[in-house]
């Protein structure tokens, strides 16, 4: 439009109350254009969402109505009209026995000393057990088997020995164990343990006429000849 007037001014010449018109026009065009709002059109994104399906709760029950309550003559109340029915009876439990709790304080004691210094007859014992009758073993070894065989290396050396000997006998009467009691030569204590087990014989120990096993303490000498 500038240009358009300028052309317009070579050709011919404007007035003044004109060229303000222009310029007026020209100024309220260049305020519109620097105050107009742009509309941009909203972009929308699409989202992604998803479904579930939540159960509603169940209704309330509707609300029942009481049992109406029946008269003493069998007849329903009206409506609106209640009467309270008294408790049931509970019977009460029967007291148990009376606790005797003594002579009230102050009472007189009585005196116990005559009981006190009595004489108490004597405490009854129970019958004495029946004593069990015991046998010890006996020997019944014969005379030709008594003395066990003289070790012969003590024979060439003339020793003699005393040996204690505790043997167990079982309720057959034969020696089953020959145990030395106190310090004992071995060549001596074999001699005898080999012997009394082989030879020796005895009529076992009874309790109660019952033969049992035993132990007897016996001293074997070993003595030469002269």
């Amino acid at each position: 439009m500038l240009a358009y007037a300028a052309n317009q001014k070579s050709r011919r010449r404007l007035s003044p109350s004109t060229l303000f018109l222009i310029g007026a026009g020209h100024a309220v065009a260049l305020g519109l254009l620097v105050t107009a709002r742009m509309e941009i059109p909203p972009i929308f994104h699409p989202v992604e969402t998803d479904t579930y399906n939540v159960p509603l709760p169940p209704p309330p029950p509707d609300p029942v109505d009481p049992k109406p309550q029946v008269r003493p003559d069998n007849r329903l109340p009206p409506p609106d009209s209640h009467f309270d029915t008294p408790p049931p009876t509970i019977p009460m439990p029967p007291s148990g026995p009376a606790i005797d709790v003594g002579p009230p304080i102050g009472s007189t004691v009585p005196d116990i000393g005559p009981a006190l210094s009595a004489t108490l007859p004597p405490p009854t014992l129970p019958p004495p057990l029946p004593a069990i009758e015991r046998v010890s073993a006996r020997a019944i070894t014969p005379t030709d088997l008594l003395r066990p065989p003289y070790p012969e290396a003590k024979r060439r050396t003339g020793e003699e020995a005393s040996l204690h000997l505790r043997l167990s006998i079982d309720d057959r009467g034969r020696v089953t164990a020959v145990d030395p009691i106190g310090t004992a030569d071995p060549a001596f204590l074999n001699a005898a343990r080999t012997h009394l087990a082989r030879y020796w014989r005895y009529k076992p120990a009874t309790e109660d006429g019952r033969a049992v096993a035993s132990v007897l303490t016996i001293t074997l000498r070993f003595k030469l000849e002269e």
